[in-house]
């Protein structure tokens, strides 16, 4: 009689394993694929592979004129529209000497907070989504809903505003639509509790994100990781306050730029939440000042083709979800000769790489949700 011994798994027990997270969207605008070496249930390696969804926007930029580029900087980032129509526009303001009428500027400033809130109001609902609780994703929709009334009306646009202009705005403020904006966002700080109630402090929520994925200062800076990512990991730098832009030089008294120095996801979430608070504060002050402001123009008269001079510059803006920069090269025609894009969720989404080696394959949905990124911005 003869003993046989049969092992079950065999060589798996000493060999790595390759799983390939994605490329795949429940609705398809955007896909990341993250490539994990696992070692058991811990990621030993991770690599974010990205450019499914590439559209070319920066050689678009080089066959539109000063106008058209609007168009394809609204879009990259598809939760912080009016943010980057404001950095495009203001690196061609900044090439042609132009100075931006005083109404105009509040106004932007007033916009870009407000979406602010709206792009942070999406991550805070959906974060938890993806840890499994499905309750915060309606009250942010329902304060989405509330400040996006007040963006529709002025604009015509939900997701796409195009209201920025190079010299200003569009147009002028519909009768009333001060009032009205700042009865909305009333109505939405009432609320904002919710957040703090319900999903900072779950016990659930906080057991799945404390400790978990701690990015270090150190790679911050390596991977040129920016926004509340960044400020989360206890780097003190916030574009509104360090090379303050449109109006936020007058407002540092209401700008606050919150820190945490644990650099997990925990952080990240309540750093993001304590921006929204914040971002609701400097909307009001802005509709205050606004108030006060005489009648005058919105925007600047502009020839019938706008040629920018010979030369270069770059505008940087402190986006909601990290920097975001345009670097502007002309050469004298009506269209840019090189527009590069620096988006913040491109550098993010690198630090996945020291992020997630080390962690569970149960903690990387966690982790990667806590990057608050949009993957437009990654593939641009």
């Amino acid at each position: 009689m003869t003993e046989t011994t049969v092992g079950i798994g065999g060589a798996a027990e000493s060999t790595d394993m390759v799983l390939n997270i994605g490329p795949q969207h429940p609705s398809t605008h955007g896909v990341l694929r993250l490539r994990l070496v696992l070692d058991g249930e811990r990621i030993v390696s991770a690599e974010p592979v990205v450019g499914y969804m590439h559209r070319g926007a920066e050689k678009l930029f080089e066959a539109r004129d000063y106008r058209q580029i609007v168009m394809l900087a609204n879009r990259h980032d598809w939760l912080s529209a009016f943010s980057n129509e404001l950095g495009v526009v203001m690196a061609v303001e900044r090439m042609l000497g132009m100075e931006v009428p005083e109404r105009a500027v509040w106004m932007r400033t007033l916009l870009a907070e407000l979406n602010r809130v709206l792009n942070h109001l999406m991550f805070l609902g959906s974060y938890p989504l993806e840890l499994g609780g499905i309750t915060p994703i309606f009250h942010a929709f329902r304060e989405r809903e509330e400040l996006q009334a007040v963006m529709e009306e002025i604009s015509g646009g939900r997701m796409h505003y195009m209201f920025n202009r190079v010299g200003g705005l569009k147009e002028d403020l519909p009768a009333g639509w001060l009032g009205r904006a700042r009865e909305a966002i009333a109505d939405v700080r009432t609320r904002m509790h919710v957040y703090d109630d319900l999903v900072r402090g779950n016990e659930i929520f906080r057991a799945r994100t404390r400790g978990v994925g701690v990015l270090s200062a150190e790679a911050v800076h390596a991977y040129g990781v920016s926004g509340p990512i960044a400020r989360a990991s206890g780097v003190d730098f916030d574009l509104r306050r360090d090379e303050p832009y449109l109006a936020y030089g007058e407002l540092q008294d209401v700008l606050k730029v919150v820190t945490r120095t644990e650099g997990d996801c925990l952080a990240r979430f309540e750093v993001l939440l304590e921006q929204t608070h914040n971002a609701l504060d400097l909307a009001v002050a802005c509709l205050d000042r606004m108030a006060q402001l005489a009648p005058g123009p919105i925007n600047q008269r502009l020839p019938k083709v706008l040629k920018a001079p010979e030369g270069e510059t770059y505008a940087w803006t402190e986006n909601p979800l990290g920097i975001n920069g345009y670097y502007l090269v002309s050469k004298g025609e009506k269209t840019p000769y090189r527009l590069k894009l620096r988006s913040a969720s491109y550098n993010n989404i690198q630090a996945l790489a020291v992020l997630l080696p080390g962690q569970l394959v149960a903690d990387m949905v966690s982790i990667l949700g806590s990057l608050f990124f949009v993957v437009g911005d990654i593939d641009k």
